[in-house]
């Protein structure tokens, strides 16, 4: 199949006007007539469910989790990027858009991610008018903080809430539409295949997850917004729950998937604690603005502290190395989280780790308490303050804005981070692959949509912090909502989609036969069992640094643990009931095949971008003097892919892009 991505002509500034100026249309009467089905109700889908019904399609919206409120979108911490330029610090649309092709690698489609900067100032208008708490300044305005990989303040957040707050005003927006019929919510279901008939993606199987009843649902279009497969990893910053299952079903259905090696690794993670854990808990990076990463200068302090001889506030300034300040000056502590995570790894790799495993650095605000305490001093005209004064109103400062942050790594930890340095690691967070669309956001199956972390298309290799929350929003309140009634424009006069067909009929039947073999398989392993075996091969090969001859051996390894989980897998339970374990294995056993692609993508690339090193083809410490290394080479293979083989050169052209005017020095950060 030739792939088209269906990017507008002309200048990119003025693609998405001139798009919407020509797209057809449904008008609302017809609009009453037309069946939408979106799949996962987080930010993307939420936004794009209350959006849709606001419109007057009649929307099906189906989550496993109980309420769309427990959506994984509630775990985003730190903010939401937009190009408001609030702080008056030289930010614009132009500047949102290059600061996120440049932090992806140039690996992103370029026209999607102008969009996204275009519309990212419509979410904060659109959230604030819904009642979402952004945090203000002494003034009432809206205030803003900054993020890795940008020189500017663009972030809007809600303390350390910012997801579950832009949640919060999704929700409500679609409990508006539930209460006038326009919404019907399918809680506790999850969709186990997408049904295709004559061509076109017009309904899913979904399992009722409470009673297991299977069910047929009908629709003129299909959106998946089921969020990123991090979870492939089995450690990762995920809820346990997230799974792949809704967007691989329609990858075996047709729908191409991108970059599945793309995942983000953040390093602003609790690091693991032993054997037995099943998650690993994020701090966001917002901590950065004001947190100082370190680790000590001297191997015998590392091995000190490790000991418990030492502690590390009794290392002097001059024992630390604060090595992304020492690295990477313009940018410090706000690095890309790519960056970040790699530079971690390197000092935990040297032997300079300073936990029990060896795998933590230090986040350190003591000096941040000590700025905004001397400040808060002259500002209350307390002259010759205590050292004792000045930590308590500094303190104060920093619980206002990363409060419930510090609270939960103390209930996890047991320390107090205020008093001593918080101890962090790289984590696997987001995965910037994913399902393939086109400039609609359709997939490579017509009618059947693809948006927020699901789809593959705004982050390339690497995502800027708070850049989740503003593509997730910006698909499913301000790009889906006009594209998809291109499509359905055609859809005004089919009628009700039925579900007796002898599609239906086939899906369903492949669904049960599924179900009822992991039900009657008499294995002898748990779930867990093997999706651990799956996450130490992906994390040790497959992780952040890669090598051809590990993935090779990941490739056979995940093979032979796939063909082991379908003879030794054991469910527990029957099919007819809540059955948490039979969910577990449907998911792992997407994961498996989705695992083996991942390191076959992987291998395919003898590049080293975003969160990964390629072993064979750079230096572990990145370029001398922060210039970018360039692969032209994988650049056009990257390009020639999305574009059906036309040169880089001319790719760059065809967007209009002003990179030629761009020194390469500017590129700086990797």
């Amino acid at each position: 199949m030739a792939l088209d991505s269906r990017v507008p002509q002309g200048p990119i500034k003025d693609k998405w006007t001139d798009y919407k100026n020509h797209i057809d249309l449904v008008n609302p009467a017809n609009k009453r007539n037309i069946d939408v089905i979106v799949v996962g109700t987080g930010l993307a889908g939420g936004s794009a469910c209350a959006t849709l019904a606001e419109l007057g399609y009649n929307v099906k919206a189906f989550a496993y989790q109980d309420s769309p409120r427990r959506a994984h979108s509630i775990a985003a911490q730190g903010g939401i990027n937009a190009a408001k330029n609030y702080q008056g610090d030289g930010d614009s649309t132009y500047r949102l858009f290059y600061d996120t092709v440049k932090g992806g690698d140039y690996r992103s489609r370029e026209a999607n991610v102008y969009r996204l900067a275009e519309v990212s100032a419509n979410i904060i208008d659109q959230c604030v008018a819904q009642g979402v708490p952004f945090a203000r300044d002494y003034g009432g305005l809206l205030d803003n903080r900054s993020f890795g990989g940008v020189l500017v303040s663009r972030t809007f957040y809600a303390k350390g809430q910012t997801g579950q707050q832009l949640l919060l005003g999704a929700y409500s927006a679609m409990n508006r539409q539930i209460a006038r019929g326009k919404i019907e919510m399918f809680n506790r279901h999850e969709m186990l295949d997408v049904v295709i008939v004559d061509g076109k993606a017009r309904g899913i199987i979904a399992r009722n997850l409470i009673t297991g009843e299977i069910e047929r649902h009908s629709a003129h279009a299909v959106v998946i917004g089921s969020g990123g497969y991090g979870n492939v990893y089995f450690l990762s910053t995920n809820a346990m729950g997230s799974n792949a299952t809704a967007a691989w079903k329609i990858h075996k259905k047709g729908a191409y998937f991108a970059n599945p090696c793309y995942t983000q690794i953040h390093p602003t993670c609790i690091p693991r604690s032993g054997d037995y854990q099943s998650k690993l808990t994020l701090m966001s990076e917002s901590l950065r603005n004001d947190g100082r990463i370190w680790v000590p200068k001297n191997m015998e302090d590392v091995l000190a502290i490790r000991e418990g001889k030492k502690k590390p506030t009794d290392l002097s300034e001059a024992e630390r190395d604060y090595y992304l300040e020492r690295r990477y000056p313009a940018f410090g502590n706000l690095v890309p989280r790519d960056v970040a995570s790699r530079a971690a790894k390197e000092r935990c790799d040297a032997g300079y780790g300073v936990n029990a495993t060896g795998e933590a650095v230090y986040l350190d605000f003591a000096s941040a308490i000590d700025r905004y305490g001397k400040e808060q001093a002259k500002i209350q005209n307390i002259k010759n303050a205590s050292a004792a004064k000045i930590y308590e109103l500094g303190q104060a400062i920093v619980e206002a804005k990363y409060g419930n942050l510090f609270q939960m790594y103390n209930k996890i930890v047991d320390q107090d981070p205020y008093k001593t340095p918080m101890m962090i690691y790289p984590a696997v967070h987001y995965t910037m692959g994913g399902v393939w669309v086109d400039y609609n956001l359709m997939t490579t199956i017509p009618g059947c949509y693809c948006i927020g972390e699901a789809n593959f298309s705004d982050h390339g290799a690497n995502r800027l912090g708070a850049s989740a929350l503003m593509q997730g929003l910006a698909d499913g309140y301000f790009v889906l909502p006009y594209t998809i009634g291109d499509y359905l424009a055609d859809d005004i006069r089919t009628g009700k989609i039925s579900t007796e067909t002898p599609e239906f009929d086939a899906a369903e039947k492949e669904v049960t036969d599924r179900i009822k073999f992991f039900v009657e398989n008499k294995g002898t392993k748990s779930v867990d069992y093997f999706h651990k075996k799956l996450g130490k091969v992906m994390w040790d090969k497959v992780g952040m640094s890669r090598n051809a001859k590990g993935l090779e051996e990941a490739m056979a390894e995940i093979k032979a643990i796939r063909e082991e989980f379908w003879k030794e897998v054991s469910v527990p339970g029957g099919f007819n009931e809540l059955n948490p374990e039979l969910e577990k294995a449907g998911r792992v056993a997407d994961f498996l095949e989705l695992g083996e692609l991942f390191a076959k993508d992987a291998s395919m690339r003898s590049e080293s971008c975003g969160g990964h090193f390629r072993e064979e083809s750079a230096e572990l410490d990145g370029p001398q003097k922060g210039e970018a290394k360039r692969n032209d080479e994988d650049f056009a293979f990257v390009a020639a892919w999305e574009y059906k083989g036309e040169p880089a050169e001319a790719v760059l052209h065809k967007e209009e892009l002003e990179f030629k005017d761009i020194e390469l020095k500017q590129r700086s950060y990797k």
